[in-house]
């Protein structure tokens, strides 16, 4: 499951908010009064060209939640980049991160106060592209892609309001995905932990098998579909949405449906804890009990699991989350982006740059209080990725995903809450036997797309 997801009155507030401030960009270098979203910024900041100018003045730089914990990380950083361009200095914020945080950066833009250089999701970077808020990277540095991973830099990016895909971000660090698994509890089903499946349907034969076993002592997994979708649908290529966003398709798709019914026969046959349907808890409390086979595929799990259920750890196993139809994993980093109005922009540029460049990503996911990944071809090649010494499960994960990610895209389904509750919702009801799956997915489209419909 992604976190940080809009809320459905947020999603509403910047529909509105983003209308009403006539959005776009205008200006460039043929001269006259230049403006981003409606704030006037300097002419160099939009329209073609490269971005040009010394790298003097003072910036702001807005992370989310990470002072607290970094705070020497990121202070080194920036004296660093200080020392290099006597003229810059940087003022670093930290957001708390919380579920206001798009509605209080879109209060910022339109208030033409953005931070000159923003730590960003997806959400929040996808309205503020749309909007003409940040910098249209791609065009202001051509160069600006060169360290990081092919795939992972082309995928990462946004619409602006024409429509056209524009680098208005740069991809910082990541998580990955892996498969964690308790391996006696596989080994008592028949399941064999040394070969994991290769599609969600062959994963799913697997759960079945565990409900079998299990017989209501242990489970395969949790049952609320919330943390599946859109996850399992982009993995196996299933297009929730149409090329445009605005509206569901993925009801044309027969694979759908197959999904749902999956669901509704595992839960049925034991494979999930009864009480687990309408829960927002993940697996880790239950995995760590070994009450559920399969845990969280996020690799700080393993770190979680090894620290508070050792006897646990030395049973869990590590494999690779099935492919399927993609053949590859997408990623959700977190992002790096330069805000068009920043008066600034030739130091936001710099240093947006260094802060992302192979060094202080590597350096950074060294780290033994994170578990992240880097974005950048060098920093995965570090031996700190490619050489893991010993065998243990956290040392499994840490290979497996630097692998992963020099293949991964960041191409993943952006629901707003309102959307993805609406086809859980109706997922629910099939996995209740109160619709059928044909039905629920029928139905569920039809509600995406009075959603998309009303937002216009």
């Amino acid at each position: 499951m992604r976190a940080g997801r809009l809320t459905a009155s947020v999603a509403g507030i910047i529909a509105l908010t983003f209308t009403a401030a006539g959005c776009g960009l205008s200006g460039g270098s043929d001269g006259g009064d230049a403006t981003a979203g409606g704030c006037k910024v300097d002419k160099g900041n939009v329209g073609s060209g490269r971005l040009t100018g010394d790298v003097k003045g003072q910036i702001t730089f807005q992370t989310t939640n990470l002072k607290k914990d970094f705070g020497d990380f990121f202070n080194g950083v920036i004296k660093d980049f200080e020392k290099a361009h006597p003229g810059a200095k940087v003022k670093w914020i930290d957001d708390p991160g919380d579920n206001t945080f798009t509605q209080r950066t879109v209060a910022d833009a339109q208030a033409c106060t953005l931070p000159d250089v923003l730590n960003l999701n997806a959400e929040t970077a996808t309205a503020l592209t749309k909007a003409g808020y940040l910098l249209n990277l791609g065009v202001k540095d051509p160069g600006v892609a060169k360290p990081f991973v092919p795939a992972f830099w082309k995928s990462s990016t946004f619409k602006e309001a024409s429509g056209s895909s524009i680098h208005t971000v740069l991809p910082w660090y990541t998580g990955g995905i892996v498969l964690t698994y308790n391996t006696d509890l596989l080994k008592k089903a028949g399941v064999d932990p040394a070969k994991p499946p290769t599609t969600m349907f062959g994963l799913f034969a697997d759960y079945e098998k565990i409900a079998k076993a299990g017989k209501g002592k242990y489970y395969a997994t949790m049952a609320n579909p919330v943390w599946r979708i859109p996850a399992d649908f982009d993995q196996m290529n299933i297009k929730t949405l149409s090329a445009d966003g605005k509206s569901a398709v993925f009801a044309n798709d027969p694979r759908t449906t197959q999904w749902v019914a999956w669901m509704a026969k595992l839960y049925k046959e034991g494979a999930m804890p009864k009480d687990s349907l309408s829960s927002s808890n993940d697996p880790s409390t239950l995995y760590s009990q070994g009450k559920v086979a399969y845990g969280s595929t996020n690799p700080s799990f393993v770190r979680f699991v090894k620290q508070n259920s050792p006897s646990i750890y030395a049973k869990t196993g590590v494999g690779q989350q099935p492919f399927d139809a993609l053949g590859h994993t997408t990623g959700a980093p977190q992002y790096i982006s330069v805000a068009a109005t920043s008066k600034h922009a030739p130091v936001a540029l710099a240093f947006a740059k260094y802060l992302t460049n192979a060094e202080n990503q590597t350096a950074w996911c060294k780290d033994p209080n994170v578990v992240i990944f880097p974005t950048t071809t060098t920093s995965l090649n570090d031996p700190f990725f490619q050489k893991v010494s010993g065998d243990d499960p956290f040392s499994e994960a840490r290979k497996l995903v630097a692998e992963q990610l020099k293949t991964t895209t960041a191409y993943q389904t952006v629901l707003s809450p309102a959307a993805q509750n609406a086809i859980v919702a109706q997922v629910q009801l099939a996995m209740q036997g109160k619709k059928s799956p044909e039905q629920a997915v029928k139905d569920a489209q039809s509600k995406v797309d009075e959603l998309l419909k009303q937002a216009g």
